[in-house]
């Protein structure tokens, strides 16, 4: 855990980034911590007000979580909110660290999470390493609810992006989304191909947010470090599931580069070019065309 580092992208916000570090790994063998994270860089963020943290995510271990909780007591924080973002592993492998917390998800999630308990705590969702135990949601919305961390209201919006579980974060007061996994820089990852319609349609209904700045799980450490991303991020997202939604009708796409098929948003500043998203790319393709199960 030496590369995890600690950025401040706002008032009263932190984000626990890790990864994007040239030849760091969690482990020698294959594994979900560095293929579907580090690798690529992740964030978790604390909304801290007053004695207060909201905590969102709990990062890719207990070890990473304990830091960020030793990290907020020191700054004086004595009472604890966990909220999930969605399911997968990279987001709720740390919550053991804040068991004695309430954990809020949406009721999609909290579903998910008990149907694939066994395997996760096993190590066979998505392989090693296990995360046993699994700390389950004490608490369940559906559809949105507000919390207050301090004199601060944050509201929870279930959305279905990347995943259909998903649950962001909007601060109105200075109009900041943080938006899991429903974005990230350089292209989406996709899971769920059959739903690829919707989670752009849905995108839509982030933007009706008018967000000024976003701040996703994956994305550039100085972007996010510098206060986050533009609304161009969700048109971003857009134009690289258009191109998804069009891969079966126009196969000849398959052999074009990512970097010309998002050239739009990478010329307008909207996203960052990261190498290791190439990777992704393929194995977007291989799941669109149906050669490659979804996570």
């Amino acid at each position: 855990m030496e590369h995890l580092r600690t950025l401040r992208p706002a008032p009263g916000v932190l984000a626990f980034y890790d990864g994007r570090v040239d030849g760091y790994r969690w482990a020698e063998s294959d594994n979900w911590v560095d293929e579907g994270a580090l690798e690529l860089g992740i964030a978790s963020y604390a909304i801290v007000d007053g004695g207060e943290a909201l905590v969102y995510d709990t990062s890719v271990s207990v070890a990473h979580a304990k830091r960020i909780r030793d990290e907020l007591e020191a700054m004086g924080c004595r009472h604890f909110t966990v909220v999930l973002s969605h399911w997968h592993l990279d987001h709720i492998a740390g919550t053991e660290a804040f068991a004695d917390c309430e954990v809020i998800a949406n009721e999609r999630t909290a579903k998910l999470m008990s149907e694939h308990r066994a395997a996760i705590e096993a190590g066979t969702k998505s392989g090693p390493p296990a995360i046993d135990p699994l700390i389950l949601p004490t608490r369940t919305f559906s559809g949105a609810e507000t919390v207050r961390v301090g004199s601060t209201s944050i509201e929870l919006i279930q959305a279905d992006i990347h995943s259909d579980d998903a649950t962001v974060l909007w601060r109105a007061s200075d109009r900041l989304l943080f938006a899991g996994d429903t974005m990230e820089d350089t292209v989406t990852y996709v899971t769920e191909p059959q739903k690829l319609a919707t989670h752009r349609v849905e995108l839509d209904r982030l933007r009706e947010l008018d967000p000024e700045r976003i701040l996703p799980n994956h994305g550039d450490p100085d972007v996010i470090a510098n206060g986050g991303y533009g609304p161009g991020l969700i048109d971003a997202t857009q134009e690289y599931i258009d191109v998804m939604l069009r891969l079966r009708a126009e196969p000849e796409l398959e052999r074009v580069a990512l970097e010309e098929l998002i050239a739009d948003s990478l010329g307008d500043g909207s996203i960052t070019w990261f190498a290791p998203y190439e990777a992704v790319h393929q194995e977007n393709v291989d799941i669109v065309l149906g050669r490659a199960d979804p996570l």
